[in-house]
């Protein structure tokens, strides 16, 4: 069962120890078990990896391991629901890659 945000919860610790995914402003798609975070979103991603999509040849997954996503590069954060996520055949999926936010 998926985590719910509590009364008094603020920003992120609701999704604390939680499978997430993020996309970031230069249009990466991130995935990982958020460790932790700050007043500036900057995340700390255990066990990460990005997932590249392209529109000839399916979705590839490139382990990152411990990393670090500065909270300035952050556009949206979520929660990854797992059982889902596994049912996906990722080599099936045609996507072309997300374009970067122009400011």
């Amino acid at each position: 069962m998926a985590k719910q945000p509590q009364q008094g919860d603020t920003g992120l610790a609701w999704l604390v120890d939680t499978t997430i995914s993020v996309i970031t402003n230069d249009g990466r798609n991130l995935l990982g078990i958020l460790r932790g975070y700050d007043q500036t979103n900057n995340l700390i991603l255990a066990e990460a990896r990005e997932r590249v999509f392209s529109a000839q040849g399916g979705v590839e997954e490139l382990p990152l391991g411990l990393y670090v996503v500065r909270g300035d590069n952050v556009a949206v954060v979520g929660e990854l629901d797992e059982e889902l996520d596994a049912q996906l055949d990722l080599s099936a999926l045609r996507a072309a890659p997300l374009k970067p936010i122009l400011h």
